[in-house]
């Protein structure tokens, strides 16, 4: 009865500990171009107001989130893009290479964080590619709208693409 007892109680245990590892590999990337830049002849221009008013909605949208990294390139307009949710979240920026993407992409898998990455038109979706390894649409230099939600549970990956402009109607 005891052997019983004891195998029962061991199999509860291996059950129980599969379950809490399988919730613990969950995590979220969401993935954004840089808001709206002003068009000036600067290589490294500022944000438009539009830019400056989106990027204070995505902060407000991500208030209150799990999010434990906020990535960024090192140009102004994705740094400006992330400044608001770095203030509103607490949490300090972290730059990236955006000329190496699959250096990017092992560490923010390796991480296993909830994360936001902010790019721009032609490295987004690359990331997600990266990431997802499926097919993920390529992004026009005008489109700002566009946010790359991939969710990864242990070793399953789903894409879903939102538009910002929907989440801010909440």
């Amino acid at each position: 009865m005891r052997i019983r007892f004891l195998f029962s109680f061991l199999l509860c245990c291996c059950f129980t500990g599969a379950g809490a590892s399988q919730q613990d590999d969950s995590y979220t990337l969401y993935l954004t171009r840089h808001s709206e830049k002003q068009v000036d002849d600067s290589k490294d221009p500022a944000l438009s107001n539009a830019g400056r008013s989106r990027s204070e909605q995505l902060a407000l949208w991500f208030k209150g989130s799990d999010i434990v990294d906020i990535w960024s390139s090192d140009y102004r307009r994705s740094r400006d893009t992330a400044a608001p949710l770095l203030s509103t979240l607490g949490l300090e920026l972290k730059l990236y290479d955006p000329r190496d993407l699959p250096a990017l992409a092992s560490e923010l898998l390796e991480n296993r964080n909830n994360a936001v990455i902010v790019g721009h038109s032609n490295t987004t979706p690359e990331l997600a590619r990266l990431l997802c390894r499926c097919v993920v649409a390529d992004m026009d230099e005008t489109e700002y709208d566009r946010l790359i939600v991939v969710s990864i549970s242990g070793d399953k990956t789903s894409v879903e693409t939102l538009a910002q402009s929907s989440l801010f109607k909440r």
